[in-house]
């Protein structure tokens, strides 16, 4: 069994979706510093997903500092590191821009946006 969950959704790429997964994981405390995480072939079997997606989702996690493998451990979830708040806010600065396009498109105003990212921030234990 897999230490996150993950609820594949067609029309949306499988890594991006199993890469949200894990970072949520992350976030949420689901998955800590030091946790043990699957192999590439766990993860393919469990997800039913091709290895090769699976290292992609693995190369991808070790890459972003998400994950820290190390030979005869495997891969485990990496400490945070602290960062200014100004730094760790521009890692955000894609999605954000993606999120901002998104609403428009929608025909959503300020306000709507900043009451549903209250509310997913409140639900994923914000304060």
């Amino acid at each position: 069994m897999l230490p996150f969950t993950v609820e594949l959704k067609p029309g949306l790429p499988v890594a991006e979706q199993i890469l949200f997964a894990v970072k949520k994981a992350v976030v949420t405390g689901q998955l800590r510093p030091g946790d043990r995480f699957p192999s590439v072939r766990v993860l393919s079997l469990e997800l039913k997903v091709n290895p090769n997606t699976a290292h992609k989702v693995v190369a991808a996690l070790v890459a972003e500092g998400v994950l820290v493998t190390t030979p005869a451990v495997g891969s485990v979830v990496a400490e945070r590191e602290p960062g200014g708040r100004r730094e760790r806010t521009e890692l955000l600065g894609a999605e954000v821009e993606w999120l901002v396009v998104e609403a428009k498109k929608l025909g959503l105003e300020l306000e709507d946006v900043q009451a549903a990212l209250a509310a997913h921030w409140k639900r994923l234990g914000g304060k």
